[in-house]
């Protein structure tokens, strides 16, 4: 009985970090316009700080480096950065209206922290089979129009994102030099809105690596769309 029980909780793990459900764009921009209440705002501040992870990988884990095509045409491996200090791995898209939201402090944090040597890799790990408006085609579209100046890399046959264990877009898991996991979540506590931000994750994160000390929170939910792929 144990065995079956633990085997439906892993289906449904798979499912929920999986899906092509119905609502997808939709749903998702429904909810991004949403002003929540102060008493939503409150409730989430407190489930940021609850780790969502159930695959993929944890604190203190080595992360495997990649090679994906960027949208210049060039693969892009983390072993290019011989001078990194850290690494700000960042799972996005095209499409997804909270990645929409977070693009320009994406774009902020490439500029704040890679200079300080901790470059920023955005990878879209979405199967443009179900998701098409983020298809490779329209990555360098997308880029251009936002001026992206770091790597915009896609995840071609979803090979990466599963071994990082990455949710949602945005997903961001930020290593050290020698590629260990010391931070995964969100950018920040305020997806909805830029100028309300109180807490910002990430950057307090970096901000600890550079004391010789451990980012706390180590771990928060990440808020955005679910990646989409195959069933």
């Amino acid at each position: 009985m144990k065995k079956v029980t633990l085997l439906m909780a892993l289906a449904i793990c798979i499912f929920t970090a999986c899906q092509n459900d119905s609502t997808s764009t939709e749903t998702d921009q429904a909810a991004v316009n949403v002003s929540p209440s102060a008493q939503e705002n409150e409730s989430e501040a407190k489930a940021q700080t609850v780790a969502i992870k159930t695959t993929g990988y944890k604190i203190g884990d080595v992360a495997e480096d990649f090679s994906l095509q960027n949208v210049d045409g060039k693969m892009v491996s983390m072993a290019d950065y011989k001078d990194a200090k850290g690494f700000i791995i960042t799972f996005t898209c095209n499409a997804c209206p909270y990645a929409v939201k977070y693009e320009d402090r994406i774009i902020e944090l490439h500029e704040k922290y890679a200079a300080k040597g901790y470059p920023l890799i955005a990878i879209n790990p979405n199967d443009p089979a179900v998701q098409p408006a983020d298809s490779f085609e329209k990555m360098i579209v997308r880029a251009k129009e936002k001026g992206f100046k770091f790597p915009y890399i896609f995840d071609e046959g979803q090979k990466v994102y599963p071994k990082f264990g990455a949710t949602k877009t945005p997903h961001v898991f930020l290593l050290n030099k020698d590629r260990v996991v010391e931070y995964i979540g969100a950018i920040d506590n305020n997806h909805n809105d830029a100028s309300a931000v109180t807490e910002k994750y990430v950057e307090n994160a970096i901000a600890a690596l550079e004391k010789g000390e451990k980012p706390k929170p180590n771990t928060t939910k990440a808020i955005g769309c679910s990646v989409k792929c195959k069933k």
